[in-house]
């Protein structure tokens, strides 16, 4: 049990060590990216505009990692019986649910979350700068507008996450076949067991 548990903390913290790092990499991208466009774009509409996109990008994938949380296989077994495009992908999201609650809710979810934060401060900063404005109430504006999105929004998409599961990952996991299909390479497939195989070669060793 002792070296179950050291095995099990050691592929933890491995995970987490990567999704740490991934998680670094991608706040940097989404963050520089949204700041190129933000000097670019004079438009305050249109900063909006992006925010809104932020916000719903974080809302997007928190749906999906609850969904991928609150799933079964059940449903998705006669599919991949009769060979139904997307099948298998499900199955490989709901025997993963923890990796792609974590990537989807925590990675994506987090850091759209948190650069939504920083782009709705820019905003605010340039909201303040117009003539008679008053920053400190921009500022709680923005801040409110935020929030009430981002709270309204995951809770709706978490209703929808727990009522249908089964239709969002099929969805999700429909996508997942047609990227793997336009590539001509198997990113999310199941692994065939090899169990059979240890078994035959126990069998030869008792022959």
């Amino acid at each position: 049990m002792g070296s179950s548990l050291l095995r099990d903390l050691r592929q933890s913290a491995s995970h987490a060590l990567i999704i740490g790092i991934l998680s670094f990499f991608i706040a940097m991208g989404i963050s520089v990216g949204s700041e190129l466009i933000l000097d670019r774009v004079v438009s305050i509409a249109l900063s909006i505009a992006l925010l809104v996109v932020l916000i719903f990008i974080g809302i997007f994938f928190d749906t999906i990692g609850t969904s991928a949380a609150a799933a079964t296989e059940t449903p998705f077994h006669a599919k991949a019986a009769r060979k139904t495009a997307g099948a298998q992908q499900a199955l490989w999201i709901v025997r993963n649910a923890d990796r792609v609650a974590n990537f989807c809710n925590d990675v994506i979810g987090d850091i759209s979350a948190a650069v939504a934060g920083a782009v709705g401060i820019s905003i605010a900063f340039r909201l303040a700068q117009l003539p008679g404005a008053e920053g400190i109430y921009w500022g709680t504006i923005i801040t409110g507008f935020v929030a009430g999105l981002t709270v309204g929004g995951k809770s709706l998409g978490k209703m929808i996450a727990i009522n249908y599961s089964h239709e969002v990952v099929f969805a999700v996991a429909r996508w997942m076949s047609h990227v793997e299909a336009v590539t001509g390479r198997t990113f999310f497939q199941m692994k065939k067991k090899k169990e059979h195989k240890r078994g035959s070669k126990k069998e030869k060793a008792k022959k």
